[in-house]
This record gives C-alpha cells, sequence and structure tokens, in this order.
C-alpha cells in the first residue's frame, strides 16, 4: 500500500534519515526538537520523520511527533524547493 507519512526510530535517528532518502519521494528529517519538526513540515513538506531513542526522551519524542503531524506545509515560496528536490530524483535513478 501507500502511505502520505512515516516515522523512523533508531538510536540516532541517523542512519534512518540516510538511508530513508535514498528513496524517490521521501523528504525525511531528522528532528532533535519542536522546532526542527515544525520547520520540517512547514518549509521542507518533510514526509518521514527520524528520531533517535537513545538522544530524544519519550516526552520530547511525543512532543515533537505532535508538532509534526499537526503542520502544514506552507507551500508558497517553498514549494520552488520541493519541485528542485524532485527534479534531482529524476536525474539520478
Amino acid at each position: 500500500g501507500e502511505v502520505d507519512r512515516g516515522i523512523l526510530i533508531c538510536g540516532t535517528g541517523i542512519g534512518m534519515s540516510i538511508t530513508d532518502n535514498k528513496f524517490r519521494g521521501v523528504r525525511a528529517a531528522l528532528c532533535m526538537n519542536e522546532y526542527m519538526a515544525r520547520m520540517s513540515r512547514l518549509h521542507n513538506d518533510a514526509n518521514v520523520l527520524c528520531l533517535g531513542d537513545r538522544v530524544v526522551g519519550e516526552e520530547l519524542a511525543l512532543a515533537i511527533v505532535e508538532v509534526w503531524l499537526r503542520t502544514p506545509f506552507e507551500g508558497g515560496r517553498h514549494s520552488k524547493r520541493i519541485d528542485l528536490i524532485s527534479s534531482i530524483e529524476e536525474g539520478n535513478p
């Protein structure tokens, strides 16, 4: 099936974000706080959230997930960035 968004958790979140960004159409963001989560959605339309369970406590992780799920993509001038990412993906099959 298909999904619109995903959440990945590993020790630091670094490996997950690097690996997931190798897949076409994925914009994975490693977020360590609520601000990063908000900005990853607002400006970059991140569709995968990566978290590190060794570096982010449970309470903060839940707050990050909540902000990330509730924040819409702002669009507008930021849409150009998404178009650029898509064109890079097309050039790298």
